[in-house]
């Protein structure tokens, strides 16, 4: 046998080896909760797909539809190469997603970027900063938003947990629209004739439509739960046209995150989530398995004169059986049905929006702006303008449909604005001069004015670095009071207040929640009402703001803000990057 005699260096050799290792990996440690780079690539390709009997040829994501799950941590770092083998431009829009510094990679066309022509392709290089949640991608040019969408999953840091019961599993759950006919002829028809579009086929929930669609029973999505277990379920809103209400039958749902802000949990049985939203819900499943199905129900919400898809979606929740039962019996349970509002009530989708309240604590403040620098009053909603040279319109006097803010219908540019603002050739690109008010006053919400006719072209709001903002928007009853769900790019706003009828400059703000109101990058204007946000100008760029109702944007009910840079290195926009697409 032999004997070992150890000294005292081969100790200190053994001490400084062991040190060593707990240094490199708490070193490790660190990098990991620093974040890391993850890459993704996305292929655009057309895919065929079968639903509602009829197959036909749809662009995507890698052949999938819907398109993959983006899965990151915040402060991770995100590298999408987007490479587009199809005949359509293509951008796409990381929604929601902040773009701190990063407007290069915020995807709506000829506002960011010019879009990625057939054969070329771009890298989305950006930072999850201060957010975690849930967002969504999709693409920004023309409708081909109706198939091209996924949803974006930003878990907490590592060993962060959520500021809520940790669920058993995370099921996202994506809304969407399907049309039988091609999308891209749908919207282009109805722009060279001055009609309005057609009007979708179906629903879908993750992509299936369900059982109540004509031989869609096999194309349903089904959710197997276990009794008594707890699922955080990821609602998004992806439809093109129309905000919906979603419910689960029997069950009670616990809302506790809206576009990845955590928000005050509470109970409902009915969300409503227009297009550009998403909700975090958690749904507890019953403690002993029920002799049941339940529906997951969502159909629309709509306000408006124009017809719409009255259809629903149904999805199935179904409990995984115990052992004892029999597999004859489980084939043959009931279905039953969840009860859904009327299809325009607007009283509870007020109501529900009210709910909505930041957490407002220390670990997750409301940082909302006390003080404003600037004031806007916005109209949204819809008008006519005279039909192009060369085309017959079938609206009055040769008119057609049009939308705008503040009576501007906006012109879509042949450069993006960025390009232009960072180079300093915004001239015959853009102007400055968008109004801060309506150019006249009427009674926004009672009897329309005789001229309904709305003036176009490209305007910006210009805005100094770091500056807040209040911006009240104002829904018109010109062609009829309407919702509208308006999405601001690259910040988040805070909704302070909203109401039925015309905004009152002098009573209305005494009742602004200053304290913890619900923080969002798309709010409902309410129809026939008013909606008030703030938010502080803290990123230099180019922002877009649209209503998320892709009709209304087609027609040209959208915006830009450019905020300038600031004075420090951390406030400036950097240099946009070799691959950016050309126009």
């Amino acid at each position: 046998m032999v004997s070992l005699v150890l000294t005292s260096s081969d100790i200190f050799r053994a001490l400084f080896l062991a040190l060593s290792v707990v240094w490199l990996l708490s070193d490790l440690a660190f990098a990991k909760h620093a974040g890391i780079t993850r890459h993704y690539k996305f292929d655009i390709k057309m895919q065929s797909v079968t639903r509602l009997c009829q197959t036909k040829n749809i662009v995507t994501v890698n052949g999938q539809f819907p398109g993959p799950r983006i899965i990151a941590r915040e402060g991770d770092r995100l590298l999408i190469k987007v490479v587009n083998h199809v005949k359509y431009n293509v951008t796409i829009h990381w929604h929601g997603i902040r773009q701190i510094r990063s407007g290069w990679a915020d995807g709506p066309a000829y506002v960011t970027q010019c879009p990625i022509q057939t054969g070329q392709s771009y890298v989305y290089n950006f930072t999850l900063t201060g957010q975690r949640g849930t967002l969504f991608w999709h693409a920004h040019i023309s409708w081909l938003r109706a198939t091209l969408y996924g949803p974006i999953v930003i878990l907490p840091k590592k060993h962060a947990s959520y500021p809520f019961p940790h669920p058993y599993k995370e099921v996202p759950i994506v809304f969407g629209e399907w049309w039988k006919a091609d999308t891209e002829t749908i919207i282009n028809q109805a722009m060279a004739t001055g009609g309005a579009p057609n009007i979708s086929d179906a629903f879908t929930i993750n992509g299936l439509p369900g059982p109540s669609y004509n031989c869609s029973a096999k194309d349903t999505f089904k959710l197997k739960v276990k009794a008594g277990k707890t699922y955080l379920l990821r609602l998004v809103n992806a439809a093109l046209n129309d905000e919906l209400f979603f419910r689960v039958a029997n069950h009670t749902l616990t809302v506790v995150e809206a576009d990845a802000v955590y928000v005050k949990p509470f109970k409902t049985d009915i969300v409503l989530i227009t297009p550009g939203q998403t909700t975090n819900v958690l749904l507890r499943a019953k403690s002993k398995t029920p002799s049941a199905k339940f529906a997951m129900s969502a159909r629309p919400y709509a306000t408006g004169p124009a017809t719409f898809d009255n259809t629903t979606t149904i999805g199935i929740l179904e409990y995984e059986k115990s052992a004892s039962a029999s597999k004859s019996n489980h084939k043959n349970l009931p279905l039953l049905k969840a009860k859904l509002p009327q299809f325009n009530d607007s009283s509870y989708a007020m109501k529900f929006q009210r709910k909505f309240r930041s957490l407002a604590t220390a670990k997750f403040p409301a940082k909302v702006p006390k003080n404003v620098d600037r004031r806007f009053f916005f109209t949204v909603g819809l008008g006519i303008l005279p039909c192009s040279k060369n085309q017959t319109c079938q609206g009055p006097n040769n008119t057609r449909p049009a939308a705008a803010v503040n009576n501007v219908s906006f012109v879509q540019p042949n450069i993006a604005l960025l390009q232009a603002h960072f180079f300093n050739k915004s001239k015959g690109v853009y102007t400055t001069n968008f109004p801060t008010n309506p150019p006249f006053k009427f009674n926004y919400t009672g009897t329309p004015p005789k001229n309904i006719m709305l003036s176009s072209g490209t305007k910006v709001v210009a805005l100094p670095f770091n500056i807040s903002v209040e911006l009240v928007m104002q829904d018109t009853s010109i062609l009829g009071a309407e919702s509208h769900p308006l999405h601001l790019h690259g910040f988040n706003f805070f909704v302070l207040g909203q109401g039925v009828g015309n905004f009152d400059p002098k009573k209305d703000p005494a009742k602004f929640n200053l304290v913890d109101p619900a923080e969002r990058n798309t709010v409902g204007v309410p129809a026939g009402g008013w909606v008030a946000i703030r938010f502080l100008a803290d990123n230099p760029g180019v922002w877009f703001m649209h209503c998320h109702l892709e009709v209304h944007t087609s027609w040209g009910l959208k915006m830009a803000w450019v905020v300038n840079d600031g004075k420090g290195r951390k406030q400036k926009l950097p240099p946009p990057p070799a691959d950016l697409p050309k126009c």
